[in-house]
């Protein structure tokens, strides 16, 4: 069972709320600050620029930057879209977000439409429990801009914003949500031709945050949700400040001392142990050549073997492949079964040097970024642990027989009947 806690400071504002375990209603979420008409549109988005807020979705870009990009294209048919997708089988935050603070997110949306000079919204998610769980939101209290919920089949690229773009088009319907090659930015052309802001629900419930409580953006903007998984412990949804250790987050999981790390999902990449004293936060994890992503972590426990892991990852990543352009088919199974072989005692001579080739030459190469994240998976496994690299180039692993664990994490259980049960705070978090 995933569980929930906050590390963050007491008193501060976070998007956990006052009983994460149930979805919280429109009486409950107005009684702690919710949909106050408080901050002007300008006014918030100069404190979310000072705040230095980024989007939680995975490439952090600046939220301010985003906002700005879509309000200065200027059109009367302008969209903003709730990102809830979430492709990354580790992380949960976005579907737990969705099914327990809907309002928190709808509440985003609104002040987000109201920066851009939107005229209609769309939440965009691929689950079920999610999507009956912001429908009921809606009815409680009808928001005053055309609002849809648009559900998608689960697939690990539908969150990619031309993915969303198309999707949200077509409802939801005529088949999987598919990223396109060379797609025109939806700041000046996504939903419809209009120009279109695409955004992370978490980076959505933090614009809430910032907009009823401005003296608190400091603490809103670096905060963030990570979900915590391997090293045989229950997995762990938390909120976290910028500053806490990777080894302070091990503890609190239950992995006290992993031999390294799978930061970001798919997208940052193995580190070894000697990072594990690594402060989170965005600039620190990219001078230590790894990101954020969307803040999902897995350890590696003591008897755990990175190799499995990586070749675990590669193999989820070149089965979730489109099949639309060759450079990712090609590319991600190719890098699947050189990482396998190690696994399997059966790796052919000059395999690092070939995987070293790769990850020079293949980067870019597809239409999304599934192919980078193959990429990324195999050079970090070259660089974190290269004596064990060598060491399967020898003879068969012990460790590696034995599967890495599930990639999956289970959302953590909503109930869903809404309570109204008002925290202290005057802030909705």
């Amino acid at each position: 069972m995933t569980g929930i806690v906050s590390l963050t400071p007491r008193g501060t504002p976070g998007v956990l709320g006052a009983a994460p375990g149930v979805t919280e209603d429109a009486e409950a979420y107005a009684a702690v600050g919710g949909y106050r008409e408080t901050t002007a549109a300008a006014e918030l988005l100069a404190g979310i620029d000072a705040a230095g807020l980024r989007g939680r979705g995975g490439a952090g870009s600046p939220t301010a930057a985003e906002l700005r990009a879509v309000r200065d294209a200027g059109d009367r048919h302008t969209v903003v879209v709730a990102n809830g997708q979430e492709g990354e089988p580790g992380s949960v935050k976005d579907r737990w977000l969705l099914r327990a603070r809907p309002h928190l997110v709808l509440d985003g949306l609104l002040r987000a439409a109201e920066i851009t000079g939107a005229r209609r919204g769309a939440v965009y998610l691929s689950d079920a429990a999610a999507g009956e769980r912001v429908r009921r939101a809606l009815a409680e209290r009808p928001p005053r801009l055309p609002v849809e919920v648009v559900e998608t089949r689960y697939a690990h690229v539908a969150g990619e914003e031309s993915a969303v773009v198309s999707a949200v088009v077509r409802r939801g319907n005529g088949g999987p949500a598919l990223a396109a090659a060379e797609p025109p930015s939806p700041h000046g052309e996504g939903v419809g031709g209009a120009p279109t802001l695409v955004a992370n629900v978490e980076t959505l419930a933090r614009i809430a945050l910032l907009a009823a409580r401005p003296d608190g953006g400091r603490h809103t903007a670096r905060s963030t949700l990570v979900t915590l998984a391997g090293g045989g412990a229950d997995p762990l949804l938390a909120e976290v400040p910028y500053g806490c250790t990777l080894r302070t987050l091990a503890r609190a999981q239950g992995t006290p001392e992993p031999a390294g790390a799978l930061v970001g999902g798919r997208f940052g990449g193995l580190i070894g142990p000697h990072f594990l004293d690594l402060a989170l936060g965005p600039d620190t994890l990219a001078a230590a050549g790894t990101e954020l992503g969307c803040g999902a972590i897995r350890f590696l426990g003591p008897e755990e073997c990175p190799v499995s892991l990586a070749s675990a990852v590669v193999a989820h990543l070149a089965a979730e492949s489109a099949r639309r352009c060759g450079g990712c088919v090609a590319g991600t199974g190719a890098i699947r079964d050189d990482v396998g072989s190690l696994t399997t005692g059966t790796a052919a001579p000059g395999l690092v040097s070939r995987l070293h080739r790769r990850a020079t030459a293949l980067p870019g190469r597809g239409d999304c970024g599934l192919l980078d994240a193959a990429v990324r998976t195999a050079g970090s496994l070259l660089r974190a642990f290269p004596h064990l690299v060598r060491s399967h180039l020898d003879a068969p692993c012990p460790a590696c027989p034995a599967p890495a664990g599930p990639l999956t994490v289970a959302v953590p259980r909503v109930a869903g009947r809404p309570v109204h049960r008002p925290c202290s705070a005057p802030c909705p978090g």
